[in-house]
């Protein structure tokens, strides 16, 4: 700053009130001064000490956000969303991702933790113990997404897995369709995944059918070629199958490109659903049947929610627990 100011002309004490937008007595003449200021600034590469602002006014400027995947569009829409959400409000996104993880989440969550967001946007409602007590002691408001936990640590944005997977069912069994089978990932390793897989066996039940075919095909995410590799292991299992479930819409491509090659009709043979409304499901031919998710809805709400809560918090005040329950619909489609 004294650079700056030796430049311009003026106080190190000037070009501190010019950088935090304070002392604007003289509105037009102070103005003036301040983009002289900024620009000199620019053209001398200066940028702010945030370190040294953040210890001083207790305000870090950012938000952290934890997500499972960068590479998931899903998930990638929803940080649109939350960015989208924040844009004007002075705030920028940390963005991490846990490679659906929980016990990367903790270690990621600890490292952002240490250079004080003013808040925390997670994905999911399961985290480890040591997470939630993080989270919980961080002393800033947390927002749990794309998931709607019987136990918040403090805001929720999102829906229940379980039931948007119990209504694909149901209507599976309106269409006519009773031998139903479930293809996702090992259930330890996804827990949006593991509360699909509940969301189809609860429905099975209540429907008197059999919930007892199900296939997890690895580690999540589960893909395109898990997929492929698990409608083939299914029909060896149960070969009477007539509908199967995939925990996403990726592994529902990838079944529905292998009963292609093999000549298996879709829905003729099998019907095939998915879960997330991925752009491929509705893309290809026949276009999948799925559980379409606003993505980018979830990341605008939840950014919403952390701003009121950051603003609450700044004012000395705390912002009751909110629970936001998102919209989802059953898009079904030519491949049931």
């Amino acid at each position: 700053m004294a650079d700056v100011a030796a430049h311009v002309g003026v106080s190190k004490m000037t070009v501190s009130r010019a950088l935090n937008r304070v002392g604007h007595n003289n509105r037009s003449s102070s103005e003036a001064l301040r983009q002289r200021i900024l620009k000199a600034c620019h053209e001398m590469g200066y940028v702010l000490d945030q370190t040294a602002r953040t210890f001083s006014s207790k305000r870090s400027g950012f938000v952290a956000a934890l997500i499972p995947a960068l590479n998931n569009s899903n998930f990638s829409d929803t940080a649109h969303g939350l960015t989208a959400a924040l844009d004007g409000s002075g705030l920028q996104v940390l963005l991490g991702y846990t490679d659906y993880s929980t016990t990367a989440e903790e270690k990621l969550l600890r490292a952002m933790l240490s250079r004080r967001p003013e808040g925390v946007v997670i994905t999911g409602g399961s985290h480890t113990a040591a997470t939630r007590k993080l989270l919980k002691a961080a002393g800033v408001p947390v927002v749990e997404i794309w998931d709607a936990p019987k136990d918040p640590i403090e805001h929720t944005v999102g829906f229940s897995n379980a039931e948007a997977v119990s209504q694909l069912v149901r209507q599976l069994h309106a269409k006519g369709y009773r031998r139903i089978a479930f293809l996702g990932g090992l259930p330890e390793s996804d827990a949006r995944g593991a509360d699909r897989r509940r969301g189809y066996e609860l429905a099975m039940r209540r429907l008197k059918l059999d919930p007892g075919r199900m296939l997890s095909v690895g580690q999540a995410p589960v893909s395109m070629e898990h997929g492929a590799q698990g409608v083939v292991q299914i029909l060896e299992r149960w070969p009477d199958t007539d509908a199967l479930v995939c925990v996403s819409d990726p592994p529902a491509f990838g079944a529905l490109a292998e009963c292609q090659q093999r000549g298996w009709a879709v829905p003729g043979r099998l019907a095939i659903a998915g879960f997330g409304g991925f752009e491929v499901a509705a893309s290809c031919h026949p276009r999948i049947t799925t559980v379409v998710v606003d993505c980018s809805g979830i990341g605008r709400t939840a950014g919403e929610l952390l701003l009121r809560a950051i603003e609450s918090k700044r004012n000395g005040q705390a912002l009751p627990p909110q629970t936001i329950l998102m919209p989802y619909r059953i898009e079904l489609r030519g491949s049931t």
